[in-house]
């Protein structure tokens, strides 16, 4: 099918943020006088927000931390990843060719729960940013993945309807966002999908290259 706009995540569809994501993680709990922790562990986590992240490390490591702390630690620990967000984080293979070829077709957008700022910031460092019209990340609306809002605000923004869209993650929570807004959904098989198999996630299409949506 031909669609009238692109809808993509960014974590583990568009680029492979894990390797920068666990230093930044790693940094904080050495400050902390705690062991790293694997970054194949971190691959796990991310997705549904530094916080959460960081509350999975400090209960694999079996340590308490307060809401105070968590405040404290998380600003640590963005502060890290946004000094070093590209150091080590890549697109995935033909990301950059299939873009090219969709946004001669249709506009794009980014739809992600990473903040707005560390996305473009992200984008630009990686040159991706001139494929996307439009970047809905965590502050650009009221309620972020699975609510269907970013969805649709990113719709509204490009001008297109949301039925005509299809929406590329590499999870449940694009999974559920994509269905409550009424768009089709593609899942990369190579993504962070928290351990769940993606051919069992309720997607239209699960794609091992993203070259398959050209």
């Amino acid at each position: 099918m031909s669609y009238a706009a692109y809808l993509f995540d960014l974590d583990g569809t568009l680029v492979d943020t894990a390797p920068d994501l666990s230093r930044a993680l790693n940094h904080t709990l050495a400050r902390e006088g705690l062991r790293e922790v694997d970054e194949s562990l971190t691959r796990h986590w991310v997705g549904h927000g530094v916080r959460a992240m960081l509350g999975a490390a400090f209960e694999h490591l079996g340590v308490r931390a307060e809401a105070g702390e968590l405040d404290r630690h998380q600003a640590a620990l963005v502060d890290h990843y946004a000094a070093h967000i590209a150091r080590y984080s890549l697109p995935y293979p033909t990301v950059v060719e299939t873009l090219t070829a969709l946004a001669a077709r249709a506009p794009l957008a980014v739809v992600t729960n990473k903040p707005t700022d560390l996305s473009n910031r992200l984008l630009d460092a990686l040159d991706l940013a001139r494929y996307f019209e439009v970047v809905v990340g965590r502050g650009s609306t009221a309620n972020f993945k699975p609510h269907p809002e970013p969805a649709l605000y990113a719709c509204d923004q490009l001008g297109a309807a949301i039925e005509h869209a299809l929406f590329v993650g590499d999870s449940e929570t694009d999974v559920l966002c994509a269905r409550a807004a009424g768009c089709d959904i593609v899942l990369y098989r190579h993504g962070y999908n928290h351990g769940k198999d993606p051919e069992h996630l309720g997607a239209d299409r699960v794609i091992d290259s993203f070259d398959a949506l050209v």
